[in-house]
This record gives C-alpha cells, sequence and structure tokens, in this order.
C-alpha cells in the first residue's frame, strides 16, 4: 500500500511537471521558428534552429532601452517597498500583540481593494504633480499600490522573530533603530529576500501602471513593448514569444540566485508559525 502511494506521489508530481513544462517548451521552441513555420505546425520543433528572431529583436526594436526601463523602475520599486515595508513591519512586530493586531488588519483591508479602482484617481494625480510619462511615477505608484502586501507579508515573517533578543538589547541600551539595523533586518534577511522574489516578479510583468501612466515609445517597458507585435489582423506570435522569453530569464535567475533564502524564509515561517 505505501509502494503504491508513493509511486502514486510520483506520477502526480510527473504530470503536473508536464503540464508546466509543456507550455514553456512551446514557447521556448517557438522563439526559434518563423512566422509560417509557427502556423504550419504551432506545437512541433523548429525545422532549423536559427537565432534570428533574437537578432531581429534587438537590431529592429529598441529592447535594450525597453529592457533598462524595467530593471530601472523594478529594482527602484523593490527596494523602495523593502524599504519602507521593513519599517512599518517592524513597528508593528514592535508595538504590542493587540496593537500589531489591529494594524497588520488594516493593511490586510488594502489588499481587498483592486487596483483597477484606483486607476483614475491615480492618473489624476500624477498629471496634476506634473509626473506623467515619468518612469519615477510609475515607480512610485507601483510602491504605493504593493504597499499592504509587502506589510503583511514581513509583519508575518517578523512576528516568527524571538523577542527575548530584543529585550536583552533594550537593557543594553540599544536604540529602536539600533535594534532594527542591527537584529530585525539581519535576522529577516530570508524573509526580506523571499519578499523582493515576489515582488520583482510583480513589478516586472506589471502591464496595467505602465499602460496608465507611460505614453512615450522611449519610456517602455517590456511587458508594454510586447504589445506591438500585436497587430489589428495579424500577430507575429514568433516574435512576441521571443520577447516572452527574454523577460522570463531574469526572472528565472533571480529565483536561482534567491532559491535558498526564498526556501528559508518560506520553512522559518511555517515552523516557528
Amino acid at each position: 500500500m505505501n509502494m503504491l502511494l508513493k509511486w502514486a506521489g510520483r506520477l502526480s508530481l510527473a504530470l503536473f511537471a508536464v503540464i508546466i513544462a509543456g507550455p514553456l517548451l512551446i514557447v521556448a521552441f517557438t522563439s526559434f521558428k518563423t512566422t509560417p513555420q509557427f502556423f504550419a505546425d504551432p506545437l512541433g520543433l523548429p525545422e532549423a534552429w536559427s537565432l534570428h528572431n533574437y537578432r531581429t529583436l534587438f537590431s529592429g526594436q529598441p529592447m535594450w532601452r525597453y529592457f533598462g526601463n524595467s530593471v530601472s523602475v523594478t529594482l527602484s520599486t523593490v527596494a523602495l517597498e523593502l524599504l519602507l515595508a521593513g519599517c512599518i513591519a517592524y513597528g508593528i512586530f514592535r508595538s504590542g500583540k493587540r496593537l500589531g493586531t489591529a494594524l497588520t488588519g488594516l493593511f490586510a483591508v488594502g489588499l481587498m481593494v483592486p487596483a483597477q479602482v484606483n486607476m483614475i484617481p491615480i492618473y489624476s494625480f500624477v498629471q496634476k504633480l506634473g509626473l506623467g510619462n515619468s518612469l519615477s511615477a510609475l515607480a512610485l505608484v507601483t510602491a504605493a499600490m504593493l504597499l499592504p502586501l509587502s506589510v503583511f507579508m514581513l509583519a508575518g515573517f517578523m512576528k516568527t522573530l524571538p523577542r527575548e533578543i530584543f529585550e536583552a538589547g533594550e537593557m543594553d541600551g540599544a536604540s529602536e533603530w539600533t535594534l532594527m539595523a542591527r537584529l530585525a533586518v539581519p535576522l529577516s534577511a530570508p524573509y526580506f529576500a523571499a519578499t523582493a522574489a515576489f515582488l520583482f516578479v510583480i513589478v516586472w510583468n506589471d502591464l496595467l501602471f505602465p499602460m496608465l501612466l507611460l505614453s512615450g515609445k522611449d519610456k517602455l517597458t517590456l511587458p508594454l513593448a510586447l504589445l506591438q507585435f500585436r497587430g489589428e489582423y495579424v500577430t507575429d506570435y514568433p516574435m512576441l514569444l521571443t520577447g516572452v522569453v527574454i523577460t522570463a530569464l531574469p526572472m528565472i535567475a533571480l529565483f536561482i540566485f534567491l532559491q535558498k533564502y526564498f526556501i528559508s524564509g518560506a520553512l522559518a515561517g511555517a515552523l516557528k508559525g
């Protein structure tokens, strides 16, 4: 019976892997096809493996600029988000159980408001500030909209930290800023890494706010730039999916680099929570 359950589990994992990997392989294979080859055999292997789409993507389109725009917006947004959310989460952690629970609930309420509801007020506010078509405005707006999520995640993580260490630091005369910088942040490093990876994916793939706030072609981010391959009557799917591959590579590299921190942060929260 145990052996049967073991093989059933393995079969389920294999099936799940096929379901996940199948579409990814189709996207990767399509990036090496021409448009006629794609329409002739959408699911098959390329007749000839060629980097033509990749060369065309970077020679015929200002993709390096779009890539730089996405990197700039994503890194600045995530850095600002971790700074603000880290300070707020630490304040919640140190404010006591009753007040901390109330504050966490307040930020949890912010998760219930869809971003689409705030589109018109956000657009109007940004235009009044004179920050229309600005990457800095996009980073600020995105950070503000993701703040409830980041605070909710980090506050939940920080609740697992041993309070005795902070009480001992207080007895030694350490200030709150010292406790946060020298104790809370180092101890929460896996949690910050896990939150950063999660935020990176959201910001990097965001299409709503770039479409709302950016109008100049030189300010496009990668997800917004990929829409250029969609025509009214015809869509260049090989070029579009080549752009998808290029867009996905930084996320893959990020998760490979932060994998141990992400897993350790998740396990710490599960074991100590």
